[in-house]
């Protein structure tokens, strides 16, 4: 089995996070290399962090949908935004989310670098200023757009809010009043499509380096974030 198709029976990850068996298994090599190099569908461009199933279950696209997250140990119904976004604006949509959090905010990174399992490791910080945490952000846009085992949540507990740039560079708000972030959607041209699937629901791959591992390390120093995430529940919503 070569290079390729060793990365991608690796990574592969299905829609509940564990391995299976992998569509791409029984390509070639250089059909694994020409899928991996197209980065753009239609007026959609991905960014390096991900790539869809060989045959296009999903084709990316931009696009929102309403949807409901259900926490199942205290059985609250949250309302939910699922948003997807091309690769030159996701970041800078990303950053604008975050204005209707508040001044004072709570980051949660999300990292599954050297996680076998297909797991990933939480590591919160409490109370940084909105401003101070956008200005670092920016430092490390290329990380937080482009490596695909990176994730950010930031959220305001109190209100309760939170917006989440995950590792599939999806952008996922969580909130009971979630008008003013479609406002913020519409301002940016991005459609309401409710019936839009998203990469997420079909075979996918992820994409990361070494550097990417490094710079991951170093954020998390200059944000000072050096313990885990304080709740081993799967949503940070309250």
């Amino acid at each position: 089995m070569g290079f390729l198709k060793k990365f991608f029976r690796n990574v592969f990850r299905d829609t509940t996070g564990k391995r299976g068996p992998s569509g791409f298994e029984h390509l070639s090599e250089e059909e694994l290399e020409t899928h991996l190099a197209v980065s753009k569908y239609g007026s959609f461009r991905l960014t390096e962090a991900i790539r869809p199933s060989y045959g296009l279950d999903v084709v990316p696209r931009t696009g929102y949908r309403h949807d409901c997250y259900q926490d199942e140990q205290s059985k609250t119904r949250v309302p939910v935004l699922m948003i997807s976004v091309s690769a030159e604006k996701v970041f800078d949509t990303f950053i604008d989310l975050l204005d209707p959090l508040g001044n004072e905010v709570d980051v949660v990174l999300e990292t599954s670098h050297s996680q076998d399992d297909n797991s990933h490791r939480d590591l919160y910080r409490e109370h940084i200023d909105l401003p101070v945490l956008k200005s670092m952000l920016y430092d490390y846009e290329e990380l937080l757009t482009h490596d695909g085992c990176t994730g950010i949540a930031v959220l305001n507990p109190n209100i309760p809010l939170e917006v989440q740039f995950d590792e599939h560079k999806l952008i996922i708000v969580y909130g009971h009043d979630l008008s003013e972030f479609a406002e913020i959607l519409r301002d940016h041209g991005i459609p309401c499509e409710e019936g839009m699937k998203f990469i997420t629901e079909a075979e996918h791959v992820h994409s990361s380096s070494d550097t990417f591992s490094r710079q991951f390390d170093e954020m998390k120093m200059i944000l000072g974030i050096d313990s885990p995430f304080r709740d081993d529940s799967d949503s940070r919503y309250v």
